[in-house]
């Protein structure tokens, strides 16, 4: 296993005091996850501390461990002395980032910016030594994670950037100075910490703080923010190169043809059009499939090869994630969406839902959206028109703002309403029937992944119909 820190250049990144030889081969700072080889961060939070911890870190394989405070019982050899442990983990970040020789992208968005993260990381890891954001490590330790955890050797870098509040970005896309960075879009989301959506615009747009010198940004033509945020791009002295349909993009989607598991895309870029299959479903796949290959380009890399190895793209576990489950004498396709829900997203999930029944009903079970502010109640109602428009068959909710919905909603689209996730399952169970499709989605936490998995694991006696005929 090649080594990613030795003691001493773990010690001259933090400013800290080792005694031993050690080498690690990997970083953690979660002693249930630790892997032999790794140093061990002992981060300190409002619940929990990590020196607490350090000693189980040990027993599980750890070489080494960062701390700020005593650790009664660990061998002295082993520790790595700091002034504060997330501060040490920055330093760790900011030299791992500035001994690589890698290209980065920097990814941010209110959505969408997880599925480019995945597109991107599948087409370069086909052209190159690829590091990527794993699952949510987004926020203000998870992206220095990310860098800290880099190889040496890696030639391409994918760092996901997220915010709930100003300067969350700008302070974590400083230690990852990418070379290139995109805005996959701007919607209402976040909306309790932000008096506008303007406002979630240039909290956004704060990623173009730590570009490289000749940066380029990546923006969503098609948003009414694009002027806002191509100003502060180039503030920087970015490059700005728009996608979607508008007709001065630089990457404009000509046509998109939707079917129930892939999409056809027909772009033009420099002139040049681009035919390629997304193997995922969705409009908003297919858009920024666009910032995909306006990245690839700008880090070099080789866009014709990019469009074809989309074909094998799938949606990541709660984003889109498609299963297909026996059900007596017939399949019911689940859809997991049940990551992470704003408005916009869920108008989109509700498109794909769509394209997704082509014999059985399309039902979509829908969790609370969270951290929409004052305007939540509003929002919430306002999905009933989109849910009407796209043509699903049954809606059922979960949650005290989903009630909001479930009242909007026409009778005859109402499959129930139950107080929470685990509530609404054997509703759920009691209506679905072979053919149908169901759309599972909601913020993480209303917990709707609960109700994905009991869908996943359902026998044949749960199997009847709705009690009210649907």
């Amino acid at each position: 296993m090649s080594v990613l820190w030795t003691a001493t250049e773990a010690a001259l990144a933090t400013k800290g005091i080792v005694l031993g030889d050690w080498k690690a081969s990997g970083v953690s700072i979660d002693s249930r996850t630790v892997k032999p080889g790794d140093l061990f961060i002992a981060l300190s939070g409002p619940n929990c501390d990590g020196h607490d911890f350090v000693l189980k870190a040990f027993e599980a394989g750890a070489v080494a461990a960062m701390v700020h405070a005593p650790v009664p019982g660990a061998q002295v050899e082993k520790l790595l002395e700091v002034a504060d442990t997330m501060a040490g983990l920055n330093g760790l970040a900011r030299a791992a980032r500035a001994r690589s020789e890698a290209v980065v992208c920097g990814v941010t968005g209110s959505v969408g910016k997880t599925g480019v993260k995945e597109m991107l990381k599948l087409t370069l890891s086909r052209q190159g030594r690829t590091h990527a954001t794993e699952g949510n490590l987004n926020n203000q330790w998870g992206l220095p994670l990310t860098l800290a955890r880099m190889p040496r050797d890696t030639e391409f870098a994918v760092l996901e950037m997220g915010m709930n509040h100003t300067g969350e970005i700008s302070a974590i896309t400083r230690l990852a100075r990418p070379n290139v960075a995109i805005v996959t879009a701007v919607e209402a989301a976040h909306t309790e910490f932000f008096p506008s959506v303007e406002d979630i615009a240039r909290a956004k747009a704060e990623i173009f703080e730590g570009l490289e010198e000749d940066g380029v940004a990546i923006l969503n033509r098609d948003t009414p923010h694009f002027d806002l945020m191509a100003a502060c791009a180039r503030k920087r002295g970015a490059r700005v190169v728009g996608f979607g349909r508008h007709i001065d993009a630089d990457l404009r989607l000509v046509a998109r043809s939707l079917q129930p598991d892939l999409c056809i895309v027909h772009a033009v870029l420099d002139d040049q059009t681009l035919s390629y299959t997304l193997g995922v479903p969705g409009q908003h796949w297919a858009l920024n499939s666009l910032a995909v290959l306006a990245a690839v380009q700008a880090l070099g890399g080789d866009v014709d090869k990019a469009a074809v190895d989309l074909a094998d793209m799938r949606a990541p576990k709660g984003r889109g994630q498609r299963h297909t489950v026996a059900l007596g004498d017939g399949e019911v396709l689940v859809i997991d969406d049940s990551y992470n829900a704003s408005p916009a997203s869920i108008r989109a999930a509700f498109a794909v839902l769509a394209q997704s029944a082509p014999v059985g009903r399309k039902i979509a079970v829908l969790g609370d959206m969270l951290e929409l502010g004052v305007k939540s109640p509003d929002l919430h109602a306002s999905l009933a028109e989109a849910a009407k428009a796209s043509g699903v068959d049954l809606v059922f909710t979960a949650g005290p703002l989903m009630e909001r919905l479930h009242a909007a909603l026409p009778e005859a689209l109402r499959g129930g309403h139950a107080k929470d996730a685990n509530a609404i399952i054997p509703l759920v169970r009691a209506c679905v029937r072979a053919g149908d499709a169901v759309l599972v989605k909601g913020s993480a936490g209303s917990r709707m992944g609960a109700v994905v998995e009991a869908l996943l694991n359902m026998n044949d006696t749960s199997a009847r119909l709705c009690a009210n005929g649907h």
